[in-house]
């Protein structure tokens, strides 16, 4: 029993499984088909491409679209399919919806090329402008500006003009793309060109603006007079303007904002003065800020960096911290920005240090910015954590990653003067380093401290006095070997080679100074040029410290010798000087057994020489690379990326003193209206000063059912008790229809009664326009209304002259004076 019950489970499982196979099978059927006919139209082999001339040569539609599609998937694969152009324009009349779209698609791209025939299409494209398909309208006015045929430029204003006005903002913003090629295509038709951005500056639609944008900068860029009227309008539509329209309203408002409005300024209160139409767009631009694009992001950045007051500008640093991490090549930008903004505002990233430090897998580009960014917001409270950050960078595989973390511990020791010691301590071991480029660098930056800072201490002692450190690179001149470092080394042993203190060596010489002479002497002839300039110097040097020492003496002539001789002309030139130079302290030494020579001009004493090679040397720094280079680029800038000008960098316009005047912007929005007072209804019609006589909407200031005299009629609490009272009420309509046309047939004695009605506080035409109202046709609601404020205007106070009578045909008050 139990196998049978499994046996039927089975069967069942695998009839299911193959239901669910086919069911799958067939609803995924078109899919594949789709999937492989797209893959097919990729197919760039020669016998495809012969067909394709036929296929549009052909009279049915789904040849013509299957060739076009191929045609488009070359030009996608950087193919150049111009050979089929006289083929394509030929359709460009077809009322197949989809290769219209597909013709319209080839011709922009290739009209440019084949101006002529593209003519041929013209009176298409103007027909084209009045489809229905707002989409086709667009095309065709974007293929019909993209002709460069100046001959057709009037046509082009003409198209663009008409499509300026359409009802479809798509249109409206294919209108605005088109003025900066019409433009480039013929300059004189600025003027209707701005006639046209002028109307197009007034449209309402979020969608069209950003491109009215583009073509304002590229057209008129200087008639920012245009905007006056628009510019608080853009300020509260930018939220819903699409994110590249944002962009570029972003930076025109920008411009706007330097030139036409007044500059924040601090009162002697401190006090910030901020203009109504700055912060109107100061506070427009802070839900941009949460967008997601970054390009949008970055120029609000930008707004805020270059037009709001230094307390407002907390607000750009969390939106750009918020970008760093959105991808590599936003991150690059973003520090960009992220380094000019602190150059001048340190402590607005100060707090926020350890979400700019170095990842692994960062690019070089964004390594070299970060140290450089952590470096620029360097203070007491972070230096600590900054200094041991820049040590373990010491240690990246890319040599100039490691040699800018050090010359960053050297900015950290004469930034901040507390932590001299602790950088000092780095550079000494980071000398023991078996990396020649680690060495180098250390090694630089240590001579550029003691030249610019040690030396300035008289209190220094023990391994960190100037001396200490220099006798420490002095021992380990054989192990540096970069030209730069080691040119360093031997400028420094000369330069603080002097001593007051009795030594084992020479007198006046620290003793490891000699020493550091002889090495070098030995391999003079293989050193570099830069090394062999500063061996002469320290010859020359030592020898003017101690001039009776002779193997000082001997030494110095070896060396200005070998100088005297040596292949560059710099060294030849250094080596005939000093020699020169220190003719009047030791003349013995450079006779080499002769006679003296008779030189001719001034001999220096001893003294002069020393002054000479020794004093005016503290200020040299070397050469290094400034940690705020491109720093002085404007955000938004190419130049500020690349680090070279470039020519379509923008200019940002200076502040102006006090701005144009605030009515310049006023519109009719911004004015209040002014408030409508009650007036009798027989009265005259207010007016108002300006504006000449406008439509009073007229509002009852008494209760819609006035309350009888005598009492005989009860107030309406609503519509089904008013409809309740019909009944009862239906046998007073003859009586008041009677006395209505007695009323009328007495005309001439109805001034009287009518004067005699009102006395009697007017009841009885309360009553009489009353009952009308619950009698006629049906009790329709708009004679209903009529009907009240028929009874309403009875019960307000008339002038003794005036005549009412009540028309049973129309309800209508009749009034003579």
């Amino acid at each position: 029993m139990s196998n049978q019950y499994l046996n039927t489970i089975t069967e069942n499982a695998s009839r299911l499984g193959m239901r669910l196979q086919e069911s799958f099978s067939e609803h995924t059927r078109d899919l594949t088909i789709n999937r492989g006919a797209s893959a097919a139209y990729l197919d760039v082999s020669d016998e495809k491409s012969k067909n394709i001339r036929k296929q549009l040569d052909s009279n049915s539609d789904k040849e013509k679209l299957d060739a076009m599609k191929r045609i488009i998937a070359l030009i996608s694969k950087g193919r150049n399919v111009s050979e089929y152009f006289a083929q394509v324009v030929k359709n460009v009349a077809s009322q197949n919806l989809e290769i219209r779209k597909l013709v319209y698609i080839f011709l922009l791209r290739y009209a440019e090329q084949e101006p002529d025939l593209a003519l041929l299409s013209i009176n298409t494209f103007q027909k084209d402008l009045t489809d229905s398909n707002p989409l086709i309208r667009a095309m065709a006015l974007r293929v019909l500006s993209g002709i460069k045929v100046p001959m057709i430029a009037s046509i082009v204003v003409l198209a663009i003009k008409k499509c300026a006005a359409d009802i479809s903002p798509y249109v409206r913003k294919a209108a605005a793309l088109a003025i900066p090629k019409c433009y480039e295509l013929d300059s004189t038709q600025l003027p209707s060109l701005i006639s046209i951005i002028s109307t197009l500056l007034r449209d309402r639609s979020p969608l069209s603006i950003g491109s009215v944008a583009v073509a304002f900068e590229a057209t008129c860029p200087t008639r920012l007079d245009l905007l006056h009227q628009q510019y608080r309008r853009f300020c509260k539509i930018l939220v819903d303007v699409d994110e590249w329209g944002q962009v570029n309203l972003l930076n025109l408002l920008l411009r706007y904002t330097r030139t036409m409005l007044p500059r924040p300024v601090v009162n002697e209160n401190g006090v910030e003065e901020l203009d109504k139409d700055v912060k109107l767009l100061l506070d427009s631009i802070e839900p941009v800020f949460l967008g997601r694009n970054p390009a949008v992001v970055l120029a609000a950045a930008r707004i805020f960096y270059y037009v709001a007051p230094p307390s407002q500008l907390e607000k750009i640093v969390q939106p750009l911290l918020r970008l760093l991490f959105s991808s590599r090549e936003t991150e690059r930008v973003v520090l960009a920005y992220i380094l000019v903004i602190s150059k001048s505002h340190p402590h607005l990233f100060a707090p926020y240090y350890s979400r700019l430090l170095l990842r692994a897998d960062d690019l070089r580009p964004v390594k070299k910015d970060k140290i450089r960014l952590l470096l620029t917001i360097l203070s007491p409270e972070n230096y600590s954590a900054i200094l041991r950050e820049l040590i373990d960078y010491t240690d990246d595989i890319d040599d100039d990653i490691s040699s800018e973390a050090i010359r960053g511990i050297g900015h950290c020791a004469t930034t901040i003067p507390e932590s001299i010691y602790q950088c000092l301590t780095a550079l000494m071991d980071l000398i023991k380093s078996p990396y020649d480029p680690v060495v180098s660098s250390a090694v630089l930056v240590i001579k550029s401290l003691v030249q610019s800072q040690l030396h300035a201490s008289a209190n220094w002692n023990g391994s960190d006095s100037p001396v200490a450190i220099i006798s420490q690179l002095a021992r380990r001149i054989g192990d540096i070997k970069h030209a730069q470092a080691r040119a360093c080394v031997v400028w420094l042993v000369g330069q603080y080679a002097a001593s007051d203190q009795t030594t084992r060596g020479p007198e006046g010489i620290l003793e490891w100074a000699p020493d550091v002479l002889r090495k070098t002497a030995k391999t003079f002839s293989q050193e570099s040029s830069a090394v062999k300039l500063q061996v002469a110097t320290l010859a020359a040097k030592l020898l003017v410290l101690c001039p009776t020492d002779r193997a000082l003496g001997l030494l110095t002539q070896y060396v200005l010798s070998l100088s005297r001789y040596d292949l560059n002309y710099d060294v030849r030139d250094r080596g005939r000087m000093l020699s020169s130079l220190l003719a009047g302290i030791s003349p013995t030494f450079f006779m080499n057994g002769t006679e003296p020579e008779d030189r001719s001009g001034v001999i220096l004493r001893r003294e002069q020489v020393r002054l000479v090679l020794f004093d005016g040397k503290n200020t040299v720094v070397v050469d290094e690379p400034s940690l705020s280079d491109h720093l002085d680029s404007l955000l938004g800038t190419v130049s500020l990326i690349t680090g070279r000008p470039a020519q379509i960098d923008s200019v940002l316009p200076d502040w102006l003193e006090r701005g144009v005047e605030s009515s310049l912007r006023d519109t009719e929005e911004d004015i209040t209206p002014q408030p409508v007072l009650p007036f009798a209804i027989f009265g005259q019609k207010p007016t108002v000063e300006g504006k000449g006589s406008i439509p009073v909407v007229l509002t009852p200031s008494v209760p819609l059912r006035p309350d009888s005299a005598n009492g005989s009629k009860r107030p309406w609490s609503n519509l089904d008790e008013f409809y309740g009272n019909e009944a009862e009420q239906g046998s007073e309509e003859t009586d008041g229809t009677d006395e209505e046309e007695k009323g009328e047939g007495e005309s001439d004695s109805g001034d009287e009664e009518i004067g005699d009605s009102e006395n009697s506080s007017g009841d009885e035409g309360e009553i009489e326009g009353e009952d009308e109202i619950e009698t006629r046709h049906g009790h329709d609601d708009e004679e209903i209304k009529e009907g009240l404020i028929g009874s309403i205007v009875e019960s307000e106070p008339r002038p003794p002259s005036a005549k009412i009578s009540i028309s049973e045909s129309d309800g209508e008050d009749s009034t003579d004076s």
